[in-house]
């Protein structure tokens, strides 16, 4: 295929498009609430009205208003239906054909979707991601053409590099650093590895890139394999999410057979292959040295670094990991330039990012955001607030996160911020909580969720998050004394400083940070007890 081709498909399919299109939400999410149903009534509906020839009715991905959903949009007029029933069809048909329907109209220009700044989900909600032809169309694998035709290998990383793309799956390493890490290493074997395997509690960010826009990973893995040398990628995805990988086989398959995956993609001496590798679910195979065990086909056990995967990976060659987001952002990178990107965000947090937001809020979804935006607007503005209620806490960062009172929502959201009040980034899940929520029990739910997920290979973490749900459990029955509280905050120091691994290394994030500024809330709990192990009155000051 050469880049005539590629355009031959895009005008190819754009004439096949009808002149109205009607876009249902088949993620996972509206799935289940019948949202494969609506889709089937709407097919039938426009048979029966004889609309065929000029309305096409799609199955798309996740459109991010997930509390109203299922969601139908109308395009180009933009027209948008929430909470729609397999029994709402007809009338929405007979809507486009000069009738009327009572179904809920939504609003595209609610603060939800205004506030927001789409580059990875971009197309999402709007194309079929079962078809490669749509993607195509929007301009899919151009960057990837650009790349091969136009670019050398560290020409490239150096635009990635200039972006200042950092890694979305919690950590935030320079993106750029690590691909020039692994380009570096001697010429031979090497690998991508696309890590999905999204563990965090209400976290669902990933799940739908791969549901929406499959494609988009599977460019910006084939532009990072030119980078930095490698033939062969994996992605590594958790079994409990079955669409998600329907959709990439489906995918690779078309890749294939448009040869943009295998031998001489685009004419030029590049091989590059992808395969998919199934999660069992274990949260600490998101730990990049468990995920490689696990595509080993391992025990997904963390093992100590150095060496470290760029240097030694996937059976013992340099192996590049990034997350579903971070490979994402790469095609839009190249296709509008590493300057334009880094223009969005803040001096040190560049780009977008796409969080899950859940718990006590009017909105919930998906929302992809840029970088130095406030808590605030996320929560109150774009969230719509507590319903009946005020905010109490922001938690960012799943199990390895911290809570964040109201007192500081107008914190920003970048790597820096989050972390100078004791929460990070991680994957993107962000948990609103009301003024009814016991951030004791919040603490004890994170514990009791790495409890159950740590691997047991190290003696801090296997044997402190057990001690450490302990004490949060005495707590909470209030059968603690002010001891039993120091050895809390002291033991959670030693899990976090002498883990093995992250999930260790973070456990007690959330301890530690309702510890800080919900401290009244323990006290509360305790036993009646003057004095403290250390002779001090303990205090909520203290």
């Amino acid at each position: 295929m050469d880049y005539q081709d590629l355009l031959d498909i895009a005008e190819t399919e754009k004439n096949r498009q009808k002149s109205i299109r009607v876009h249902c939400c088949t993620s996972t999410g509206c799935q289940a609430a019948n949202s494969v149903d609506v889709m089937k009534n709407m097919k039938n509906a426009v048979k029966t009205a004889g609309l065929e020839e000029r309305v096409e009715v799609v199955g798309v991905g996740c459109m991010g208003f997930c509390g109203r959903g299922p969601l139908v949009q109308i395009d180009p007029d933009d027209t948008l239906y929430e909470e729609v029933e397999p029994e709402n069809a007809a009338s929405i048909i007979d809507a486009l054909n000069g009738g009327t329907t009572e179904v809920i109209k939504g609003d595209p220009q609610h603060p939800f979707f205004s506030h927001q700044l789409r580059i990875v989900r971009e197309h999402t909600g709007k194309i079929n991601p079962e078809r490669i032809e749509e993607y195509v169309a929007v301009g899919g694998y151009q960057s990837l053409y650009h790349a091969l035709h136009e670019m050398t290998s560290g020409e490239v990383v150096d635009e990635i590099t200039r972006s200042g793309l950092r890694g979305r799956g919690g950590g935030g390493y320079p993106t750029g650093l690590k691909w020039a890490t692994v380009a570096k290493m001697p010429e031979g074997q090497k690998y991508i590895i696309c890590n999905g395997d999204e563990g965090d509690p209400g976290a669902f960010m990933d799940r739908s890139v791969l549901e929406s826009d499959p494609h988009l990973v599977l460019e910006g893995m084939a532009i990072a394999g030119y980078a930095v040398g490698a033939n062969h990628g994996f992605i590594y995805v958790r079994a409990e999410y079955p669409l998600a990988i329907q959709r990439l086989q489906k995918a690779i398959q078309q890749a294939k057979k448009y040869g943009l995956l295998g031998s001489q993609i685009f004419d030029c001496p590049f091989d590059f292959k992808i395969d998919i590798r199934i999660g069992a679910g274990a949260f600490v195979c998101g730990e990049e040295t468990a995920l490689i065990q696990s595509v080993e086909g391992k025990r997904g056990n963390p093992v100590p670094r150095p060496p470290y995967p760029a240097q030694s990976g996937l059976w013992g060659y340099p192996t590049l990991i990034n997350n579903v987001e971070t490979f994402a952002n790469i095609a839009p990178i190249l296709k509008r330039g590493a300057e334009w990107y880094a223009s969005i965000g803040t001096e040190n947090s560049k780009g977008t990012k796409i969080f899950a937001l859940t718990g006590k809020v009017r909105n919930n979804g998906l929302i992809e955001v840029p970088m130095g935006i406030t808590l605030r607007e996320i929560v109150e503005e774009m969230g719509g607030g507590v319903p009946g209620g005020e905010v109490k806490a922001v938690q960012t960062g799943g199990p390895s996160g911290g809570c964040i009172p109201v007192s500081m929502l107008d914190t920003t959201v970048d790597y820096d911020s989050l972390s100078k009040v004791g929460s990070m980034m991680g994957s993107g899940g962000m948990v609103i909580m009301d003024k009814e929520t016991s951030m004791v029990e919040v603490a004890q739910f994170y514990m009791e969720f790495c409890r159950g997920e740590t691997c047991g290979k190290c003696i801090p973490c296997r044997a402190g998050t057990v001690q450490l749900y302990a004490l949060l459990t005495k707590i909470l029955n209030k059968q603690a004394t002010a001891i039993d509280l120091e050895r809390l905050e002291e033991l959670s120091y030693v899990v976090k400083d002498t883990s093995l691994c992250g999930l260790g290394m973070t456990a007690p994030n959330p301890v530690l940070s309702t510890l800080r500024y919900f401290k009244q809330e323990y006290l509360d709990l305790l036993q009646e007890s003057e004095f403290s192990s250390n002779g001090k009155v303990v205090t909520a000051a203290n």
